[in-house]
């Protein structure tokens, strides 16, 4: 488990923008639960998290369709919550940082750690853009 202090800042990354940070599995089965699209998020405090996912991310939201929720767990910390989100993530393995879209609960795009590793934020970002034009 990571120290809350060093946490903070990563997490500020995206909840300054609107994310929901999801503690608990049950926290995870009720945001994914909800009617519409749910973008979620595994954080990390891995450097690729830091140079890509976390700001293609928030660039993504800029897009003029974008998902309904925006919701995270960080891996290292929200354990429970994190092992809950990897379950709807099935088939894909547990990867963070990780990005999921869904729809009405299901499942519709997946942004894998091997997506996210080595490319640029705008980049990512589009890929996100991509899926909300299709999903949202």
């Amino acid at each position: 488990m990571y120290p809350a202090e060093l946490v903070k800042p990563m997490r500020e990354d995206l909840t300054k923008v609107g994310f929901e940070e999801l503690h608990t599995a049950q926290d995870v089965d009720t945001a994914l639960a909800k009617e519409g699209t749910t973008l979620l998020v595994i954080n990390s405090v891995c450097g690729c998290a830091a140079a890509n996912a976390r700001p293609g991310a928030r660039m993504s939201l800029q897009n003029e369709k974008h998902p309904d929720h925006t919701v995270t767990v960080f891996a290292g910390v929200d354990k429970d919550a994190v092992a809950q989100a990897r379950q709807h993530m099935v088939p894909f393995p547990p990867s963070s940082p990780s990005m999921a879209l869904f729809k009405d609960g299901e499942l519709v795009h997946m942004l894998e750690r091997h997506h996210i590793e080595g490319r640029p934020a705008e980049l990512i970002a589009e890929n996100l853009v991509d899926a909300y034009n299709q999903y949202c």
